[in-house]
């Protein structure tokens, strides 16, 4: 684990404390992460922790190299993050007017600033939405089961354009067949 002290970063005479660490992950962060990531390969944080009164502020750049599901078939995909981030930790719980400066608080239990935490956080934070294969990206692939299948939304939106909405065709027909059945409306087409 990766933690720093509170007070130690507060009453240090340095004005910063540097942080830099490969992280390693434990079975806690797979039991939480169990849906969004399969493997961490690598994990890479740099940051800077100072005092702020009435903060000790973070600011971190983590780079990863992971194995996400891809958000089509669930088959792995490599993927590799590269971001920032800042929190704030305060040693007791932020008050209106400190919550309204718009800053990530994070009022700690004890001495303990958890930086592993924080970028396990991040990390499963920063995960994109949508996570393709290669070959997903390249040939549109698609599952697809028995009686079911997704598509794009522009083949979607092909398929709509093309289908007849049944009420209008339904009403097309008794129109077709009120015409056929009414020599008046046949003698004004005529005409």
């Amino acid at each position: 684990m990766l933690e720093l002290s509170f007070y130690q970063v507060k009453n240090s005479r340095e004005p910063m404390t540097t942080v830099s660490a490969d992280l390693t992950f434990d079975q806690d962060f797979y039991d939480r992460a169990k849906e969004l990531v399969y493997e961490v390969k690598s994990a890479h944080v740099e940051g800077q922790v100072f005092y702020d009164e009435p903060f000790v502020t973070g600011n971190f750049q983590v780079e990863t190299e992971l194995s996400v599901p891809s958000s089509r078939s669930l088959h792995p995909v490599d993927l590799k993050q590269k971001f920032s981030f800042v929190e704030n930790y305060s040693d007791h719980e932020p008050t209106q007017e400190e919550k309204e400066l718009g800053l990530l608080i994070i009022p700690l239990t004890d001495d303990k600033i958890d930086i592993q935490r924080a970028v396990e956080d991040n990390i499963l934070l920063n995960i994109p939405t949508t996570v393709l294969t290669e070959e997903e990206k390249d040939e549109g692939i698609y599952p697809e089961g028995k009686d079911w299948e997704v598509v794009s939304e522009q083949s979607f939106a092909s398929r709509k354009k093309d289908q007849v909405n049944p009420a209008f065709a339904q009403l097309q027909g008794l129109l077709d067949k009120l015409n056929a059945e009414d020599p008046d409306n046949q003698d004004q087409k005529n005409k």
